[in-house]
């Protein structure tokens, strides 16, 4: 293997393994992440070169922990009040470790609530997991979060400052019970999940990379919370979403909406597992939204067609939804919901007040106001909509996707 893609892709997948390896070596997030990248560069110059050893993730490792060393020696050097740190660190073993010295194990669990501490703003949160985590470059992050790069750097450079200033420490047991954090894990996984799902910008429709990040680690997290309802709600409600993923595009790469997917193509054993993770758990634990999430996903699982779909079982649903986690989105989803069951203008009329709030001049709400118009026979307008929902959008394919609606309306109109 000596292209630069498959190296490219090769590193991306180890680059969160070997961070968390590190972490767990010596807590400080901050400089292990910094020796990551540092090993990083020299592993794409020198495995493109040379081809790629024999145990990469070792490889990898030895480096990172070499230029760990490289860092805390630079910094004894400068600030004299650090060397008690420079000699805790067991030298001998960094420099020595053979490429297949680290036992198997997965950290990325503990790495993901040491992202997700308390003392980070949710956005920070998000960033950091995303580079950690799911081993985003910022260049990607900033996309995601539609920011200049050099902005989300000096957000995640402040993150790993805070981590450092409070003494957040990565710790190989955390306890998944913490309340406010527990919630700031399942929203992060949840958020990571949708970007790869539906990436916000970029040329591609999906990130299956972080799909299956954010399904393996809420599986994880399932395993050591069983009797967790929500924990349980959210892997159903992934595994739900995730198996209509191969139907989601064409053979041109064009996006497929819901209501014209193949749904052959949905992968049927994930459903069923699915399907039954949120049946069981809204029988013996408290209703929470990520639980009626996925039961609005498993409605959707068991109809044969959009016009077989139970849709006021699914409005009933949103209309839950929102009383246990009001926010906007909830209400542009519930507004679909109720354009089946009572018709379009009514829908239209929620979209309207939606509009006069946070969502105003959101590219999905203004496909959805499209889509409505299209169907109400205001084709004039839904061209326009849906043309001005494509400026907006950040994801090429669904800009794609809203323009050929568009030329749909011109030439039906």
């Amino acid at each position: 293997m000596t292209s630069g893609e498959p190296v490219e892709h090769l590193l991306r997948a180890l680059t969160p393994q070997v961070l968390g390896i590190l972490v767990r070596r010596h807590g400080d997030f901050a400089r292990c992440e910094d020796a990551v990248q540092e090993a990083l560069i020299d592993a794409a110059g020198t495995w493109s070169r040379d081809g790629v050893p024999e145990h990469p993730l070792g490889w990898l490792t030895t480096v990172a922990a070499r230029r760990y060393v490289d860092q805390v020696r630079s910094d004894a050097a400068r600030e004299r009040r650090e060397q008690a740190v420079f000699d805790a660190v067991p030298r001998d073993e960094l420099l020595a470790a053979p490429p297949d010295a680290e036992p198997p194990r997965d950290d990325l669990l503990e790495l993901l609530f040491l992202c997700c501490h308390p003392a980070l703003s949710a956005p920070s949160q998000m960033a950091l997991t995303l580079r950690a985590v799911a081993g985003l470059t910022t260049t990607e992050i900033a996309a995601a979060f539609l920011v200049p790069d050099k902005t989300m750097g000096q957000r995640i450079s402040r993150a790993k400052q805070r981590l450092r200033e409070v003494g957040a420490r990565f710790e190989s047991s955390p306890d998944p019970e913490r309340g406010p954090q527990l919630q700031v894990v399942l929203h992060v996984l949840y958020l990571l999940f949708n970007e790869g799902y539906s990436a916000s910008a970029g040329p591609d429709l999906r990130r299956p990379d972080l799909t299956v990040q954010a399904v393996r680690l809420t599986r994880r997290l399932h395993h050591l919370l069983p009797d967790n309802g929500e924990v349980a709600g959210l892997l159903a409600l992934m595994l739900l979403t995730e198996a209509r993923g191969a139907a989601r595009t064409g053979p041109d790469g064009i996006l497929v909406p819901l209501a014209e997917q193949d749904r052959s193509r949905w992968d049927r054993t994930a459903i069923a597992e699915g399907t039954d993770l949120v049946t069981r758990s809204l029988a013996v634990h408290p209703v929470g939204p990520y639980q009626v999430q996925a039961a609005i996903a498993a409605v959707h699982s068991e109809a044969a067609s959009t016009e077989d779909t139970d849709w006021p079982q699914v409005l009933a649903l949103y209309d839950v939804l929102e009383r246990l986690a009001p926010n906007s989105v909830t209400a542009l989803n519930r507004a679909v919901a109720l354009g089946e069951v009572r018709g379009p203008q009514a829908a239209l009329d929620v979209v309207a007040e939606l509009e006069r709030g946070v969502l105003a001049g959101n590219h999905r709400l203004l496909a959805v106001r499209a889509h409505l118009l299209e169907r109400v026979g205001d084709l004039a307008a839904a061209r326009e909509t849906f043309r001005q929902a494509a400026r907006l959008a950040g994801s090429v394919p669904e800009q794609r996707f809203l323009l050929l609606r568009a030329a749909r309306c011109a030439s039906a109109g």
